[in-house]
């Protein structure tokens, strides 16, 4: 059975934006790292681009080499040395290692086989990959993608939907989140949640507890959702340390910290940093949080529509991403602007919220974008059906419409 028998290529949803940045650097003197969470399409993606291979540029399949660590067929392969051996004895021209971070010392047999000129393509679900062991064995030669659950352009895109559905598809988006294998269960909440409950367990059990050798996994879980209840509110690791201690919990600061970075590590959660706009420089203390997917906060706790700012917010920010701005939460005064976004050199000041529903609303949203008194643009966006253009030079935008441009 052939290479594309074996990955069930039909049966997958194709991620054409990232093959698109991907297409330029496939068969250049470079290795691609593509990294995320655990479900997020990394998968899905390397086997696009063995398709793309086999069929556009008429790569043989016998000149490529699969690698799932994710599958008992490889576990076998336990370190570099096993990894390099494995490999050689087949001698492909196109080597793709799903999951590599599983393989003890996986950086030198990977740097190995671009010295020897094959292309070389790996996944990733853990930051550390990235650290300085990468930066030893690959400085230089290899660039990264950063890949997302879906965005809810491609959520629209996947379901099939017409332009009259959108807002209907955004309420299903909002509380399923975006793990493409959820368009399995066709809008089952029970189901989804279900699923994405196991994914955050095998990130715990597995890219932290085991990796970092955690006793408390409670306490662990205790900070998650402390986090997930909290995502787009500012905190810090002594807040987390004072709230466990209310409930009869002691962890030092220090710890919760450690814990948060782990949970970074995994790309399931994102911290920013706050920018003072007047001092112009980043602030040391009460970060904010987001999750790499708002289904991950439903499965923890549940859906509340009451909280509703909070998933808005945290979509916003997951698409920013996406788009390839470095976000900041802006300070003005003691007023607060929801997210700087920064682009080669270019700025953009974003407020989020549900409806401009009254004046204070307003007030509040465009007041504190008027304060700042540079000339980049600004922009607000909320649920509201109807968009009012400008207000003052500030643009106002629906959320979903802003989210399909």
């Amino acid at each position: 059975m052939g290479i594309m028998n074996n990955l069930g290529e039909n049966n997958v949803y194709k991620r054409n934006k990232y093959l698109k940045d991907i297409e330029c650097y496939i068969g250049k003197d470079i290795i691609k790292v593509i990294v995320g969470m655990r479900r997020s399409g990394k998968s899905v993606l390397m086997r696009q681009i063995i398709s793309y291979l086999v069929k556009t540029r008429n790569v043989s399949e016998t000149q490529i080499l699969y690698i799932d660590k994710e599958s008992l067929v490889f576990d076998f392969l336990k370190n570099y040395m096993d990894l390099y051996n494995y490999v050689k004895e087949r001698n492909p021209k196109f080597i793709f290692v799903d999951e590599v971070q599983e393989i003890l010392g996986w950086e030198k047999a990977i740097a190995s086989f671009h010295k020897e000129g094959m292309d070389v393509y790996v996944t990733g679900s853990n930051a550390r990959m990235l650290s300085s062991d990468l930066a030893t064995y690959l400085a230089g030669r290899y660039i990264s993608f950063h890949i997302h659950p879906l965005s809810f352009e491609e959520f629209v895109e996947f379901h099939d939907k017409t332009e009259e559905d959108k807002a209907k598809v955004f309420d299903e988006y909002l509380k399923l989140g975006g793990f493409p294998v959820l368009l399995q269960f066709k809008g089952d909440t029970r189901a989804s949640y279900g699923l994405i409950g196991d994914i955050f367990e095998t990130i715990i059990l597995k890219d932290i507890v085991a990796r970092h050798n955690i006793r408390g996994v409670h306490l662990l879980q205790n900070i998650i959702k402390y986090v997930a209840d909290n995502i787009a509110n500012t905190f810090s690791a002594n807040k987390v340390s004072e709230y466990l201690k209310s409930q009869q919990t002691k962890m030092s600061p220090e710890t919760v910290h450690d814990y948060l970075e782990f949970l970074i590590e995994t790309y399931a959660l994102y911290r920013v940093r706050r920018y003072d706009v007047q001092g112009k420089r980043h602030l040391e203390v009460s970060e904010k949080f987001y999750l790499a997917d708002v289904g991950l906060r439903h499965a923890l706790i549940d859906y509340r529509a009451n909280d509703i700012g909070q998933y808005l917010e945290n979509i916003v920010y997951l698409e920013l991403l996406r788009r390839g701005y470095t976000v900041s939460v802006g300070r003005i005064g003691n007023k607060e602007i929801d997210f700087i976004a920064e682009k080669r050199g270019e700025k953009e000041y974003i407020q989020v919220c549900y409806l401009l529903a009254t004046e204070a609303v307003r007030e509040r949203e465009y007041g504190v974008l008027h304060e700042i008194q540079d000339s980049f643009p600004k922009l607000v966006l909320s649920m509201d059906a109807e968009s009012v253009g400008t207000h003052e030079g500030i643009r106002h935008r629906n959320i979903v419409n802003w989210l399909l441009e």
